[in-house]
């Protein structure tokens, strides 16, 4: 890697819930001159409770983690501390996901599969120019977007979707939501419908798709 010296660390703080991959993230970043790791997290929970005491430069996160996800916490970071900057690492790439982190407050967005001479070159751009994309994401974001689940679905409907793709029964939803088990029938029939899905497979794949929940 290229030799670069800093004025002073640049502060990380790495978030994964896969600890192998994310020791993995971490050497890559000890091998570049003047990148400090200063704490790590399993979720998004964890990555907010430990911000106060670090004080970060930059936090590298991925989006499906348990718990509170990625994008929730980057939307937490943004309001918190609006001067931390957050590079997504992550292995979705659709267009949905992007937006949503950059909407969220995220100001780059590099994929798990990048080599690793641009994980530096991302960390580089993000602190002296405010954002950095892999070309392959650049790409997708000059694409038209797909339609959300919010233009597709009513939020009674985005509701039940969740808890049908988390396994739950209608009887389950029905006594969650204060409905009646007929009602819920009703409503998977015309999310079904409006989606043209055929089964709760489908609609479970949907539901990750559009980042409705984490598997």
């Amino acid at each position: 890697m290229k030799t670069f010296v800093a004025s002073k660390p640049i502060r990380v703080v790495l978030a994964d819930d896969h600890d192998l991959v994310r020791s993995g993230i971490k050497a890559l970043l000890t091998m570049i001159d003047g990148v400090e790791v200063v704490a790590e997290a399993r979720d998004g929970e964890e990555l907010i409770a430990l911000l106060p005491g670090v004080e970060p430069d930059l936090i590298l996160t991925d989006i499906s983690m348990p718990g509170m996800d990625g994008i929730t916490a980057i939307g937490e970071i943004h309001g918190r501390y609006p001067g931390v900057k957050v590079l997504v690492l992550s292995m979705c790439d659709t267009v949905d996901f992007v937006k949503r982190a950059i909407a969220s407050g995220a100001c780059g967005y590099l994929m798990k599969d990048a080599p690793p001479f641009e994980l530096e070159q991302a960390v580089r751009s993000v602190m002296a120019t405010g954002s950095y994309f892999s070309p392959s994401i650049s790409r997708r974001l000059l694409q038209p977007s797909d339609p959300t689940a919010e233009d597709e679905l009513t939020q009674r409907q985005i509701e039940i979707l969740k808890l049908i793709a988390q396994g739950r029964a209608a009887k389950e939803i029905a006594h969650e939501l204060g409905l009646s088990s007929k009602t819920v029938d009703v409503h998977r029939a015309r999310i079904m419908e409006r989606l043209r899905l055929n089964d709760v497979a489908s609609l479970t794949r949907y539901a990750v798709r559009k980042g409705l929940i984490n598997l």
